[in-house]
């Protein structure tokens, strides 16, 4: 079985590349703050909701239409111990054809149920991935999962 990251499934109508423009398009289901390019390959952003979470990622590789992969290079998470846990995990979207709908496989590599923030961070991306990235994608607007 490998490591027990965090993963989920989306499975829509729409076409891979608007799943892909999407997901590229961070700020539009991602809620915080977020600084920074987003979509080309060695881009750098940084999110953060202050006081709670802030973390830096690089696009480390950019499959059009097909594969998203960033690299935590910097976080702090200021309701756990380790507040660097996410540094140095690796966060990837997967996108495919199956039964003509496309599929999104989303993955928080090296987000693990050993870490302090996991059942914090994994409902949470629950949420951001299932709710606002979904609608993102099939209405072309994010919702608010967090009612800040």
């Amino acid at each position: 079985m490998g490591v027990s990251n965090f993963s989920t499934i989306l499975l829509v109508d729409n076409s891979k590349e608007e799943v892909f423009n999407a997901i590229n398009d961070v700020r539009s289901w991602w809620q915080g703050e977020v600084e920074g390019n987003t979509n080309v390959l060695n881009d750098e952003f940084s999110y953060s909701v202050p006081g709670i979470h802030f973390s830096k990622q690089k696009i480390i590789e950019i499959i059009p239409n097909e594969k998203i992969k960033w690299l935590i290079t910097d976080s702090k998470l200021s309701f756990v111990k380790d507040q660097t846990e996410w540094t140095g995990t690796k966060i990837v979207f997967e996108i495919a054809e199956v039964n003509n709908k496309t599929q999104v496989r989303f993955s928080h590599l090296g987000l693990v149920p050993e870490f302090e923030c996991y059942g914090d961070c994994s409902n949470a991306w629950k949420k951001l991935i299932e709710e606002s990235l979904l609608s993102r994608i099939t209405t072309g607007k994010g919702v608010n999962v967090f009612g800040e």
